[in-house]
């Protein structure tokens, strides 16, 4: 018999496997919480299963998401990203993934890591939300809010409220799993 998942990812092996393995797990690690940092910020008015799908594409063009690297990029480079058909070809979002990276150092150099950082928002403790039907989960919160605004204020462009609760979501800094979904408990 097959486990309970929650319902947006029923149907799309990808987006199951993703929902399965990786949406709601706390992740610690910088490289990993950059990496969903830059694809949330690609997601912007597209779905999530279309960056899914470029993710591989995504990483080879961004040199596997190493914010060092990403925050030296030359006009060349972002040049040869914008003729990139393998991912999101939006000049502001090419260059704001430069910007976020330079951002993204500045607040590994005053916390530590960008982990402590954005961690502490929720004193390192993941959110445990109680949700029965995804369409009944929010899109932004008053915490989502507060994140936005301070990374907007660091520098951080297309950090929307909406943006930072996907990565909080996707991170496993909340919990948002329907809690009739086998992963619930798990995360």
């Amino acid at each position: 018999m097959d486990k309970h998942k929650c319902g947006w990812c029923v149907g799309d092996t990808l987006y199951e496997a993703y929902h399965d393995h990786e949406w709601g797990v706390p992740v610690r690690d910088d490289d990993t919480l950059f990496e969903f940092l830059i694809l949330e910020t690609f997601q912007v008015g597209l779905s999530w299963i279309t960056i899914l799908r470029k993710r591989e594409n995504f990483r080879k063009a961004f040199d596997d998401f190493d914010c060092i690297k990403i925050s030296r990029y030359s006009e060349t480079k972002i040049e040869a990203l914008l003729q990139n058909a393998g991912i999101i070809r939006n000049k502001l979002k090419i260059r704001s993934t430069v910007s976020n990276a330079q951002a993204f150092i500045k607040v590994q150099e005053e916390f530590g890591s960008f982990s402590s950082y954005i961690w502490g928002f929720v004193n390192g403790q993941p959110i445990k939300n109680t949700i029965t039907n995804y369409n009944e989960g929010p899109a932004n919160t008053a915490l989502s809010d507060t994140i936005s605004n301070d990374l907007k204020k660091r520098g951080f462009k297309f950090v929307g409220s909406t943006v930072v609760y996907a990565h909080m979501q996707a991170t496993g800094m909340v919990n948002d799993h329907e809690v009739n979904c086998f992963r619930y408990d798990e995360v």
